[in-house]
């Protein structure tokens, strides 16, 4: 083994690299990318709100009822009249007074700018323009049409459902009954699709999925791992002549699906000419007629978010620099244009709060003075900068008010150390109410000041529930290493925040100490440098195709690492670029079984003792060992939780975990770190791909090496795919300053 070179690395490459890169703002199929699968694996779930107006008005009046109740017991309540309501009463009470005041306090226009309070004059008009066109009630025939605004749908309210009794354990998933499955198994076979099927499709589409499927043939795609050509050949079976490539029924259900995969690789819209070259990529006739005829049912949204849709400008007064560089058209689904929206709300609404004098007595740092003039503080550094923001919650407990640390993961949290980890708590948990200080009366976080570690994981989705539970007046610290990757779930939160300016940002001058941090730090700004590692803490294994990297990976876990540098296997863990290949967690991850632990797989593929990657939600990986299984499922302990995965998902929801993927390696750190390159990966690395992989070691390294010149050019040129979002442009005309 020997210590990395400066600039360039040993080894040769392969002359037959399988990496396939989706097109730019065009989501790859599945498998097409390391990174697309990775995301695939970890992508999020969240709900919609109610298309049917009348649906929306009912849902409105419970809300204001529950607003009522949720102020005190009066005359004609439960509460009044010495009736208890049950814990589920209590409950969705809570959730709807929740829902109410969020929109209450959005409607708020007019009078200082305040926490809680909207942008009034023409920043607001901008924002009313913004949103006209995001409501899709234009005409379809013309994207840059501007009627008036359409009040805006309920964003998705934070949850708080009684503790779980295992707090990593998933919901339970939704289930089909018997009948349903029946009927949906008798429309596949006769379309001639494989009756697997049926059980996903029944759950996915409901109780009149048989009827729905009948109808429209292609909502088949909307079950994860269907491809167009087999929904086509399934509607030809059941629909004959009728149908064709531009069966609305079926462009529809491809620009569904397209947006879909986009949101698994992080995009939040994507791109109206994207859109309709892939539907030209998919033989529709004629695709723009079909992304307005999608527009018109609902199932997509339009925006077009930027200064050509400042009100009162004529179409003459655009400047030639305008129509040279137009904004582009975005098309999204709905449910993360509500989270981005509701986020950019809620991240003004904190950046907005005025100074607190609370914290004058705080010792003065960088951050206690950002966040006594600031109700919203952005703070970067590598994983020795975490002490800062550590600090900070320490000071504000000293002053008497409620704080709390999020972190990502569990191991994140463990990292923090004995004293500090018990006051910590995963973002997962305290949306859930597993974790943390528990709401106040109108349902917010019993929150002062909330700092959220590994800030860069979040998704869209979880940072708008977290952003709308926190009440008025509450601080919040983002903090987070900017150089790893970005969330598994759509969005880019951290990044964006940090491009709109939207806080003051502090950026930590603590290096990561040694041979490591040195090493990362230079990746962190494009340099693969020489590091002196007098310890062994960086080292370096060439090798000349997959199969002896494969063989040298298990050597290092099994036997170099535990006797050269005291790390025993179980502590070390081996980080790859995707799941498939010769060189992938698959393959990695069948050796180290066979080594470490070789059994039988009795439980579904795998045996006590086996080391395994869980992921209770989409978007979350949590590491775990096997104990046993019975009739109930398979039990793991998952960094002392104990979790029982009931067998009909443990398939799905369970992987062998020696070996990961940098995706799902993030926001986690071991003792010793593995990172297999073979020659087969060399397309499918960046900078923030082996920053992340890099950076996952506390004490030692190995890199088994064999994509040559490709590393070090990885690092030195090649930015991460890039995510189509939209938070940073609400984020900006939100917080932009009215003109006198």
């Amino acid at each position: 083994m020997t210590a990395l070179p400066r600039g360039a690395a040993p080894g040769s490459s392969s002359d037959d690299p399988t990496a396939d890169e989706p097109g730019p703002g065009v989501p790859a199929e599945p498998g097409g990318s390391a990174e697309a699968e990775d995301a695939g694996e970890g992508g999020g779930a969240g709900e919609t709100a109610a298309e049917d107006p009348e649906e929306e008005s009912i849902e409105q009046s419970t809300e204001q009822s529950a607003e009522q109740s949720a102020e005190g017991p009066g005359e004609g309540s439960p509460e009044g009249q010495g009736q208890d309501l049950t814990e589920a009463e209590a409950e969705l009470a809570a959730q709807r007074a929740l829902r109410a005041r969020i929109e209450q306090r959005k409607a708020e226009q007019g009078g200082p700018i305040e926490a809680g309070a909207k942008l009034s004059g023409k920043a607001a008009d901008l924002l009313a323009a913004v949103r006209a066109v995001e409501s899709g009630a234009k005409p379809g025939t013309a994207f840059r049409d501007s009627p008036a605004p359409a009040p805006r749908r309920p964003a998705p309210a934070p949850t708080a459902p009684p503790r779980p009794a295992v707090p990593v354990s998933a919901p339970a998933p939704r289930t089909a009954g018997a009948e349903t499955v029946a009927a949906v198994r008798a429309v596949l076979a006769e379309g001639g699709a494989p009756e697997a099927l049926a059980v996903p499709v029944a759950t996915e589409l409901g109780e009149q999925a048989a009827d729905a499927l009948r109808a429209d043939p292609w909502r088949l795609l909307e079950v994860p791992g269907v491809r167009p050509e087999q929904a086509d050949g399934f509607a030809r079976a059941l629909l004959g002549p009728e149908c064709g490539p531009g069966d609305e029924r079926r462009t529809t259900a491809l620009i569904g699906r397209l947006l879909q995969r986009a949101a698994l690789e992080g995009h939040t819209a994507l791109e109206a000419a994207a859109v309709r070259a892939s539907l030209a990529g998919q033989a529709v006739p004629e695709p723009d007629e079909a992304v307005q005829h999608a527009i018109a049912e609902g199932t997509v949204l339009v925006f077009h978010d930027g200064p050509d849709d400042e009100p009162g400008r004529e179409p003459e007064e655009e400047t030639e620099e305008a129509s040279a560089d137009p904004v582009p058209v975005l098309l999204g689904l709905d449910r993360y244009a509500l989270a981005e929206e509701s986020l950019a709300d809620g991240l003004a609404r904190l950046a907005r709060s005025g100074p607190d004098s609370r914290w004058e007595a705080a010792e003065p740092t960088a951050l206690t003075r950002a966040v006594a003039e600031h109700g919203l503080v952005a703070h970067t550094g590598g994983e020795a900068s975490r002490a800062e923001p550590l600090a900070l919650a320490a000071a504000a407990r000293g002053l008497g008010l409620r704080a709390a640390v999020a972190t990502y993961t569990e191991n994140g949290r463990r990292r923090l150390g004995a004293d500090a980890a018990v006051d910590a708590v995963t973002v997962a948990g305290l949306l859930s109410g597993a974790d943390g200080p528990g709401r106040d009366e109108e349902g917010a976080l019993a929150l002062d000041l909330l700092v959220v570690l590994d800030a860069p994981q979040l998704d869209v989705e979880s940072a708008a529930m977290l952003v709308e539970s926190l009440p008025d007046g509450c601080r919040l610290v983002l903090s987070g290493d900017p150089g790893v990757l970005w969330s598994a779930g759509a969005g880019r939160v951290f990044a964006d925040v940090l491009a709109a300016r939207a806080c003051p940002h502090i950026a930590s001058r603590v290096p990561d100490p040694g041979p490591l941090g040195e090493l990362v730090s230079g990746i962190g700004i494009g340099e693969l440098n020489q590091v002196e590692a007098p310890g062994k803490e960086v080292v370096i294994v060439p090798v000349r195709d997959a199969g002896e990297a494969v063989h040298r990976t298990v050597q290092l876990v099994a036997d170099s690492v535990p006797r050269a540098i005291g790390v025993p296997a179980e502590q070390t863990q081996v980080i790859t670029v995707g799941h498939g290949g010769s060189a992938g967690t698959r393959a990695l991850n069948a050796a180290l079984k066979q080594r470490l632990n070789p059994g039988p797989g009795r439980f579904g593929g795998f045996d006590p003792g086996d080391r395994v990657a869980y992921a209770p939600a989409p978007g979350r990986t949590v590491p775990g060992t096997v104990v046993s299984a019975d009739a109930q499922g398979l039990h793991l302990d998952c960094e002392g939780e104990r979790v029982v995965v009931p067998k009909e998902r443990v398939e799905s929801v369970v992987r062998h975990g020696w070996a990961l993927t940098a995706h799902q390696a993030v926001g986690m750190r071991w003792p010793a770190a593995v990172v297999v390159l073979p020659g087969d990966a060399a397309q499918g690395l960046h900078r923030a791909w082996v920053y992340t992989a890099f950076s996952r070691a506390e004490r030692h390294l190995s890199v088994v090496h064999g994509v040559d010149q490709a590393l070090p050019r990885a690092v030195a040129e090649i930015p991460p795919l890039p995510r189509t979002t939209r938070l940073r442009a609400l984020l900006e005309s939100l917080l932009a300053t009215p003109e006198e």
